[in-house]
């Protein structure tokens, strides 16, 4: 035989693609501009008369608007030429829309400006991970995605830091920073606009670490999304709907004694716990295999929920979300790396907005119905039911998802 073998996972380039880093930055900047103000909705709600279930209408509708924006913008970005277009579009408009919570006057107006921010995240989202997924071979997807999800959460860091300097350093209004929050999402826009290129575009390219003529079946495959997938996002679809936002978490320590002085910081050590772990899980995917780690991952989401919810202070509340942030950690990099391999590339696109419109809806739910829970009857059985369902959406993944050949060891 004179062909060399194919690249085992763990021989992969580890160098990240010009595009994938871009990307990274794109959303560095992005949840900067959202993480100077998203810790701070809370009170802002608070000052204005809402309380925790408009919290849960502030989460849940804006993912049902965005689910429907998925749906129709993984679609589009089955064509490589569309994704660029939707992705600076969707960054825009989420750049102009945030610094409009400075003039909200009533919880519905900042329930309507969060539905629109999120209209576009639904428009990026999938052409976004097509061109992630697309850009690097099939052993770095987890590396590659938990680095998008790195820059990500490291933003969350940085946007604090900015509001937390703003408010407190030079002691600006509460507003005037939800009005800054526009200058780190232009520049996001501007760094897809001049960084950003879809790897597929280039003819001497491919998409995939395919040769020529599998790349050209890939082109004019399958249409529709394979069983196994849809398995797969049956196991998702459970667990996500034990996801409520994170706003519930700042609202319990609230509720537990932390000062507000003190919210920024403990959102930061939430991102930055996140960004840390984001590489290492997403390569530990790369080795392991997707569904053992995700697997993994759900459980100790499902156990700091229960935790989280029985914590007796705000300081053992802040241990219980360490544990949080390795969850994430071991997920977001292996979650879009799994879809990846169970469906072909060109329904790529479709697969991801599918993915990304499941986790919506299911938010959604969550998001009301955690939001009645915690205030109709208490935070603890809020907090360990939907612990048990991330623990029955783990035990379903299990059960449901073959371990895909295309990421063990063995089959390199």
């Amino acid at each position: 035989m004179t062909t060399a073998p194919p690249l085992r996972q763990e021989e992969a380039p580890k160098k990240l693609p010009a595009t994938v880093v871009a990307l990274g930055w794109v959303s560095l900047l992005t949840d900067a501009a959202s993480d100077m103000i998203y810790p701070l909705v809370p009170e802002l709600l608070r000052q204005i008369g809402g309380g925790p279930l408009w919290l849960g209408w502030f989460e849940g509708v804006a993912e049902l608007v965005a689910t429907s924006m998925k749906v129709v913008s993984g679609r589009l970005s089955d064509e490589p030429r569309r994704r660029k277009p939707l992705i600076a579009l969707g960054y825009g408009l989420a750049a102009l829309t945030r610094p409009l919570f400075a003039v909200v006057s009533a919880p519905l107006h900042a329930v309507l400006i969060r539905a629109i921010d999120r209209v576009g995240k639904g428009m990026r989202g999938p052409p976004r991970d097509a061109m992630v997924a697309g850009a690097v071979p099939e052993g770095q997807r987890g590396h590659a995605f938990g680095f998008h999800r790195m820059m990500d959460n490291f933003g969350g860091v940085l946007g604090p830091i900015l509001a937390f300097l703003l408010l407190w350093g030079l002691h600006l209004p509460l507003r005037t920073v939800f009005a800054l929050a526009v200058v780190p999402g232009l520049a996001a826009v501007l760094v897809v606009l001049l960084f950003v290129r879809d790897p597929a575009l280039d003819a001497a390219t491919p998409r995939e670490d395919e040769g020529p003529t599998k790349q050209a079946a890939a082109n004019a495959g399958p249409t529709k999304i394979p069983a196994e997938a849809w398995r797969y996002l049956a196991a998702l679809f459970v667990f996500s709907l034990a996801c409520s936002g994170d706003l519930f978490l700042l609202r319990r320590m609230s509720d537990l004694g932390l000062s507000p002085a003190f919210v920024p910081i403990v959102w930061i050590s939430l991102q930055f716990g996140k960004g840390l772990l984001n590489v290492p899980g997403g390569r530990a995917s790369d080795r392991y295999g997707r569904k053992r780690v995700l697997a993994l991952s759900w459980v100790l989401y499902g156990i700091t929920y229960v935790g989280f919810g029985f914590a007796t202070s705000w300081i053992g509340a802040w241990v219980w979300l360490g544990l949080y942030a390795a969850h994430y950690g071991l997920a977001e990099g292996g979650q879009r790396a799994l879809l990846a391999e169970l469906v072909p590339a060109s329904i790529r696109g479709r697969a991801f907005g599918y993915q990304l419109a499941i986790e919506g809806a299911a938010v959604l739910l969550a998001n009301v119905l955690f939001g009645l829970a915690y205030e109709r009857a208490s935070a603890p059985v809020a907090f360990a039911a939907a612990g048990a369902v991330a623990l029955v959406g783990a035990l379903l993944l299990l059960l449901l998802v073959k371990a895909s050949p295309k990421n063990t060891k063995a089959s390199a």
